[in-house]
Parts: C-alpha cells; sequence; structure tokens
C-alpha cells in the first residue's frame, strides 16, 4: 500500500509518500518562518494562502521523487485537526479532491497521532506499548500508548504548552521569532546556577503541567536584572533548565506509575538538545529506552500524516472523509 500525506496544520506545507513495503519514497517541507518572522508569530489568513500557492506543486515535486504515478497511491491522509482552520481546510480540500478524482480513499488524521507515531520512521523503532511525551507549541501532553489508536492521556498543560513558553520568553528577552530555537541557542552560553527558576507542579501528585508561571518568574527577574548579553544568556539557561528538568520528573513520574519501560518524544520540542541529552542518560539509569523522531520530523511534516495513514487504511479503516477541526482530543481516537 502506498500512501500520499499532506500536512498543512499550521505554518509548515509538508507532502510525503510512503510505501508499505519500501518505507518513506519521499517527503518534501515548506517552512513559512521568514512570511511570518516580521509579525512576530503565525499569520493564519497568510499562512492559509502560504499552503495554496505551495501544495499542488510540492506534491508534484514528491510523486516525482518517488517515481509514482497517481494511479499507483491507494491513499491519501491529510490533517483533519488540531490546528489553524484555513490552514486545515487547504490540505483537506485538496486531499479529498484528489481522492475523488483518483478513486481512493481519503482519510483525515489527527496532527498529534502523526508525532505520536513519528519514531515509528526510525530504526531501531519502538515497540507497544510505551509512554509517549508530546511537547511542541500547542501541546504538552504524557499520554499512554498500548496500540495505534488506543490513547489514554496521563496528564497536559493546564495552560502553557513548553514550546508556547520557550516562545513567549524569547520574545521577554528580545530574541527573533522563531523564538524557542534562538532561546536554546542562546542558552549555551549562559552559565548555569546563576539563576533559578522553580519546576513547576512538581512538588504535587499528578501528570499534568504548567508553564505559565514559569514565564511569570523570568519577567520578574528582568525587571530587576542587568539587560547585558551574559545575563540574557544566564536567564535563557536557567529557564531552559527548568523547563527540561520539569519534563524529565513528569516523564520519569508516569514511566512509574505505567511500569512501561520505554518513552517516545516527540513534537518541535523534541528537537531540544539538552533535553535529548538528559533523557538519555536518565532513561539509562533507569534501565530503558527513549525514542525520537529525527531532528526533521520533529516539527509538523507530511512523512508523519502519511505513516499514520498507513496504519490505518492497511487495517482498512476507512471512514467518510471528515470536516477539519480545530479542537480534537487525541484520546477520543479508536483503533482502527
Amino acid at each position: 500500500m502506498r500512501v500520499l500525506g499532506i500536512e498543512t496544520s499550521c505554518d509548515e506545507t509538508g507532502v510525503a509518500v510512503f510505501d508499505g513495503d519500501h518505507g518513506l519514497l519521499a517527503h518534501a517541507l515548506y517552512s513559512q518562518t521568514a512570511l511570518h518572522a516580521e509579525y512576530g508569530g503565525v499569520v493564519p489568513e497568510l499562512a492559509s494562502r502560504d499552503h495554496v500557492r505551495k501544495l499542488l506543486p510540492m506534491i508534484h515535486a514528491a510523486l516525482t521523487e518517488a517515481h509514482t504515478q497517481p494511479g499507483q497511491i491507494d491513499g491519501i491522509a491529510y490533517t483533519a485537526g488540531p490546528g489553524l482552520m484555513g490552514a486545515l481546510l487547504v490540505g483537506a480540500c485538496l486531499g479529498k479532491a484528489l481522492a475523488y478524482a483518483w478513486k481512493i480513499p481519503a482519510i483525515g488524521i489527527h496532527h498529534m497521532e502523526g508525532h505520536l507515531l513519528a519514531p515509528m520512521l526510525e530504526t531501531p523503532a519502538p515497540t507497544f506499548p510505551f509512554v509517549a511525551l508530546l511537547v511542541s507549541g500547542g501541546h504538552t501532553q504524557l499520554v499512554e500508548v498500548q496500540a495505534v489508536g488506543r490513547y489514554r492521556t496521563l496528564g497536559e498543560s493546564v495552560d502553557d504548552a513548553a514550546g508556547e513558553a520557550f516562545d513567549k520568553v524569547a520574545k521577554l528577552l528580545g530574541l527573533p521569532y522563531p523564538g524557542g530555537p534562538a532561546l536554546a541557542k542562546l542558552a549555551e552560553q549562559g552559565v548555569p546556577g546563576r539563576f533559578r527558576f522553580p519546576r513547576p507542579m512538581t512538588e504535587r501528585p499528578g501528570l499534568d503541567f504548567s508553564f505559565s508561571g514559569l514565564k511569570t518568574a523570568v519577567l520578574t527577574t528582568l525587571k530587576t536584572a542587568a539587560r547585558d548579553p551574559q545575563t540574557k544568556a544566564d536567564i535563557a539557561c536557567a529557564f531552559e533548565e527548568a523547563v527540561v528538568d520539569t519534563l524529565i520528573i513528569k516523564c520519569v513520574r508516569a514511566l512509574q506509575e505505567t511500569g512501561h519501560r520505554r518513552l517516545v518524544v516527540a513534537g518541535g520540542v523534541s528537537a531540544n538538545r539538552k533535553l535529548r541529552e538528559q533523557l538519555q542518560q536518565r532513561m539509562m539509569q533507569l534501565g530503558g529506552q527513549v525514542f525520537y523522531p529525527r531532528l526533521e520530523f520533529c516539527t509538523d511534516n507530511g512523512a508523519m500524516i502519511a505513516y499514520a495513514g498507513y496504519m490505518r487504511l492497511r487495517a482498512e479503516h476507512v471512514p467518510a472523509p471528515m470536516a477539519v477541526t480545530a479542537r480534537w482530543p487525541l484520546d477520543s481516537l479508536t483503533a482502527p
């Protein structure tokens, strides 16, 4: 089975072709970072228009790279949510139109299920069951995964997601958009220990997250601290340490509560170098394993959508093409 994947949930246009026998045949990704940089964040209308411009040429390019004709595609997977409504509609409408023209099924994929399954594209791939940390600009949640479609949310952010907190603190520090990677880079120049910020919600039971207070702590520190480059780097370092420590504490707690030994970490923040290094060390101490997607698949991409679509379509899970939705709980999904 060969599946065309389309991802347009926010500000990246992703297209990929996945084959059940030969793996990932082609993938292409276009980032709108430069388009939105002057506004300091994603402008939904501009994002939608750019998806319209880029998507069809990228599909042609991906099919050519995969040496695939339309008649060789067995199904089309598109991101149906969560995400920006206008951006989602671009991918969904084109995906369903092509599926109708090619007389093949189209299936709407949950964006976070795509992230959750992205490490399956790597070698070695994780096996079920496992605990997943989904950590990005819009989501921070811990999920127990028994199989495709069998998900139980263990905890999630009650306010800002981790990636969102990175971006907001980067803006406080006067860093350019996108803020998260810029803050992580600045933190490498910081002196550990000069500042210390709280590890929110780690002193109480449970697996929920909260990062808005951490952002406020940085703002309070900035009101009294000098604004020289080294001080900014030291604050960035302390903030990153606080987020990483919090995520690791909650991951370890989730593994202990579920009894699982495998941890999957996916989403944009999973590319953070410090998080990867410290989680790897902690999992070795626990005798467990941690799995990540490759760096280019940490952010939104078409490969994860193509793979998630393949996993569902191969099980003959072919529901009627669904409407897009801005909000969609992950644990509302069912197994194929």
